[in-house]
C-alpha cells in the first residue's frame, strides 16, 4: 500500500507546477544520446506527451548530427567540423536537409503520435519560420551554414493554438531561398526568445554544469559567464551555456537526456536534477 501512497505524493507535489505552467510554452532542444537509444527516446517522448496532456505547450527543436554523419559517410561525403559547426556546403546540404527534415523529423513526429500526443513536423523553411544569412561568407566550405536573422512565429502559434506539438528541424532560408544548416541550440534559443517561452530546455549527455565536481543546481547569467572565463565551464558545454546566457528566457534548463524522465523530474519536483540558468 505504501508504494501507491508514494505515487499519490508524487502527483500532489507536481500539482502546483502543473497549475503554474498550464498554457505556457516550453521550448525543448532534443538531441544527443536521448535520440539514439530507443528506450531513452521513448522516455523523452513520454515526458513531452505528458507535458502536453496537462496543458503545457511544448515546442521541439531537434538536431541529428550522428545520423547526418552516417549518411554522409555512406554517400562518400567528408564530414568536417569547425568550432563545433558542421561545414555544410553545396555538395552536402541536400543530404543534411534530407536527414534532418525528412527522416529524423518525421520519426520524432511518429513517436509522439504513437504515444498519444499530436505532433506536426516542420522545418525552419516552412512559413519563413527561420530567416538566416551566411555564418561566414568568406569561407566556401561553410556556404550553406547559417546564422539566424529573424524568427517568424506565426506557423508555430497556429499549430499550438490548434493543439499540435510543433517539431522543428534546424534548417533556415536565406534571402535567395537557399537552405542553410543552423546549429540546433541556436534555433531553439531564438525560437524560445521569439515565442516569449516560459522555459527553454537543453537535453544533453551530461547532468548539467559542474564546479569542483559538484552539480550546480541554479546559476545566474553573470555567474555562468564568470565560470566560462575561469575555464570551469569548458568544451562542448560552452556553446550551450552561452546560449543560456544570451537567451531572453527567464529560466533555461540544462538536463541529462539519458536520465529516465529527466524533464519531468526537473519541472515537477522542488529539487530538480539539472542546472537552471536564470537571468537575475
Amino acid at each position: 500500500m505504501e508504494k501507491y501512497i508514494d505515487k499519490a505524493r508524487i502527483l500532489i507535489e507536481a500539482l502546483p507546477y502543473i497549475h503554474e505552467f498550464k498554457g505556457k510554452i516550453f521550448v525543448i532542444k532534443y538531441g544527443g544520446s536521448a535520440m539514439k537509444d530507443p528506450l531513452l527516446r521513448q522516455n523523452v517522448i513520454m515526458d513531452i506527451c505528458l507535458l502536453a496532456s496537462v496543458g503545457i505547450l511544448p515546442v521541439i527543436v531537434h538536431g541529428g548530427g550522428n545520423d547526418i554523419t552516417k549518411l554522409l559517410d555512406e554517400v562518400g561525403q567528408e564530414t568536417t567540423f569547425h568550432n563545433g559547426i558542421r561545414l555544410t556546403n553545396d555538395d552536402n546540404v541536400d543530404y543534411v536537409e534530407m536527414m534532418l527534415s525528412g527522416k529524423i523529423n518525421k520519426q520524432i513526429v511518429a513517436d509522439i503520435n504513437f504515444s498519444h500526443g499530436l505532433a506536426v513536423g516542420i522545418s525552419g523553411r516552412d512559413g519563413c519560420l527561420v530567416k538566416a544569412e551566411l555564418f561566414d561568407a568568406e569561407n566556401a566550405s561553410m556556404d550553406r551554414v547559417g546564422k539566424i536573422c529573424s524568427i517568424e512565429t506565426a506557423l508555430i502559434e497556429t499549430l499550438l493554438n490548434a493543439g499540435y506539438i510543433p517539431v522543428i528541424s534546424p534548417i533556415g532560408t536565406d534571402s535567395n531561398g537557399k537552405a542553410l544548416n543552423i546549429n540546433a541550440d541556436e534555433v531553439a534559443g531564438e525560437i524560445a526568445n521569439a515565442l516569449c517561452a516560459e522555459k527553454l530546455i537543453y537535453l544533453t549527455d551530461v547532468d548539467g554544469v559542474f564546479e569542483n565536481d559538484k552539480l550546480i543546481s541554479q546559476i545566474n547569467a553573470k555567474e555562468a559567464s564568470d565560470l566560462i572565463e575561469k575555464g570551469v565551464i569548458s568544451g562542448g558545454m560552452i556553446p550551450k551555456v552561452s546560449y543560456c546566457i544570451q537567451s531572453n528566457v527567464d529560466n533555461v534548463h540544462i538536463l541529462n537526456g539519458t536520465l529516465e524522465h529527466s524533464i519531468l523530474l526537473e519541472i515537477f519536483t522542488q529539487e530538480g536534477i539539472g542546472t537552471k540558468v536564470i537571468k537575475a
